[in-house]
């Protein structure tokens, strides 16, 4: 007699469990575009800042733009509750670890200041660079209006989990339709992780869609609240939404893969699942421009009763054109980060990020280990 099951449960999968098979064609790595646009705007590289304290701030955005990516500056941040962000940053750098979490929740209690918003916003436009932004929910109708007059470009909403769907007891919460009439801006919402709750939101209008709930080196969401789904899964079921969606009514909406992007391997897997950008963080803080010290922290680390980041010690490697473009003498695949995606491309046939959606992946859980007796050694001495 069979027994019954309560529920059914889906494989799912992550990077290091997945390979990209070289297609029968390969090209030249420079002939590769890798172009990401969203709405009106293009961008050279599909890469975004994440927009976390310790790595962006306007300089940081302002060079991330130069070299053809996208930072995204948190207003929820410190760079909106301090006239001087740079002090802050320092004391948080500087903090013990035992008192580093009451510290965060300690500087990111004071309040949110409409002026600096716009200060920081004009600052990056000033210096000829496109401008995105970071909200969460609950500040966004509030400060909408500032960050449209001061000429911000982008706008990201973002919390750990977002959906178009919310139950709430306050009278009416951000319908996003409405948010995406109101601003004369590409809106990107995130996170998400889901089929159905990612078609939900591209209805709502949105132009983007962050994937991943808990894959950040800086995030603990998965150990406080047992929520996530491995970031290749993830991707393919917004990917399946994206598809779905533009079958409906002919517009693309941009899906973005944040988090847990440790090396080059791991980007390109990205794309092959699905993505049209991703968004690194804690890679990105190790850069010698990135205001954290070489810090990064999770934006739900000072939440003031249930801390869900933690501050890790990320170092600084390079400066962050090197990071993106090389030249680099590791072997790990921790820099050049864009020539792995364009030499990737090269081997799979793919002349555009479109055609790096077809490249065909097996499910390769010894992709990492096979033959590398040698390697493994190294490591454990």
């Amino acid at each position: 007699m069979a027994i019954p099951k309560f529920k059914d449960m889906e494989r799912a999968y992550g990077f290091e469990e997945v390979a990209l098979v070289p297609g029968d064609t390969t090209i030249n790595p420079d002939q590769a575009d890798t172009n990401f646009t969203l709405g009106k705007l293009t961008f050279s590289i599909p890469i975004l800042a994440a927009a976390m304290d310790g790595i962006v701030d306007p300089n940081f955005a302002i060079l991330t733009s130069k070299l053809g990516g996208l930072a995204v500056l948190n207003l929820d941040g410190i760079q909106t509750r301090y006239e001087k962000p740079d002090e802050v940053l320092a004391e948080i750098a500087q903090a013990p670890d035992a008192k580093v979490t009451s510290l965060l929740q300690k500087i990111y209690s004071e309040p949110i200041k409409e002026n600096l918003v716009g200060e920081r916003i004009q600052t990056i436009k000033q210096a000829g660079a496109t401008c995105a932004v970071s909200l969460i929910p609950a500040n966004t109708k509030r400060l909408a209006p500032v960050i449209t007059e001061a000429g911000a470009d982008i706008l990201v909403v973002q919390s750990t989990v977002t959906t178009a769907r919310h139950i709430s007891k306050s009278y009416r919460g951000l319908i996003f339709s409405e948010l995406c009439q109101m601003v004369p801006m590409p809106v990107i919402v995130g996170n998400c992780v889901t089929y159905n709750a990612a078609l939900e939101l591209m209805r709502a209008g949105i132009d983007g869609i962050l994937v991943g709930i808990g894959p950040g080196a800086a995030c603990t969401t998965r150990e406080v609240l047992g929520v996530g789904v491995p970031q290749v899964t993830a991707t393919m079921d917004c990917a399946a939404a994206r598809e779905t969606y533009f079958k409906e009514t002919g517009k693309y909406v941009a899906v973005i893969t944040d988090g847990g992007i440790r090396t080059g391997s791991d980007l390109c897997k990205a794309f092959a699942s699905g993505a049209d950008a991703v968004m690194l963080g804690s890679i990105l803080a190790q850069a010698k421009e990135a205001p954290g010290k070489g810090y990064n922290w999770g934006m739900s680390h000072p939440h003031p009763a249930l801390p869900r980041g933690t501050r890790v010690k990320v170092g600084t490697r390079a400066s962050l054109k090197q990071l993106l473009f090389g030249p680099t003498s590791v072997t790990g695949g921790t820099e050049n980060f864009v020539g792995a995606l364009r030499t990737s491309m090269g081997v799979c046939g793919a002349l555009t990020i479109k055609d790096m959606h077809k490249v065909k992946m097996v499910i390769a859980p010894t992709i990492k280990t096979e033959g590398k007796y040698f390697q493994a050694m190294q490591g454990m001495s």
